[in-house]
């Protein structure tokens, strides 16, 4: 897709979306070609796949990420669980 063509599809000013494009061709998740004056953006699926793979880490349970602990926030009192626990025994 063209710059112009990605633009468009976003409601804010054009210089957000070429920073933005800058910024995603810096991670290496797209390249761009020149043709004339025009630069057509591609999107690196294998480097899309790696982060899509991290955020999916982040997307599982907690439990089995910790070992099956789980950090409960404690809402009465904005603490964690094992803060009021410790707090209680001393």
């Amino acid at each position: 897709m063209s710059a112009g063509e990605i633009a468009a599809m976003f409601a804010h000013a054009w210089q957000t979306t070429t920073r933005h494009l800058q910024v995603l061709e810096a991670a290496g998740l797209l390249t761009h070609e020149r043709r004339g004056r025009m630069r057509i953006y591609r999107i690196e699926r294998k480097r899309l796949a790696l982060v899509s793979d991290w955020l999916a880490y982040f997307q599982s349970p907690l439990k089995h990420r910790r070992g099956g602990r789980q950090d409960v926030t404690d809402k009465t009192t904005n603490r964690h669980q094992g803060d009021a626990l410790k707090a209680r025994i001393a």
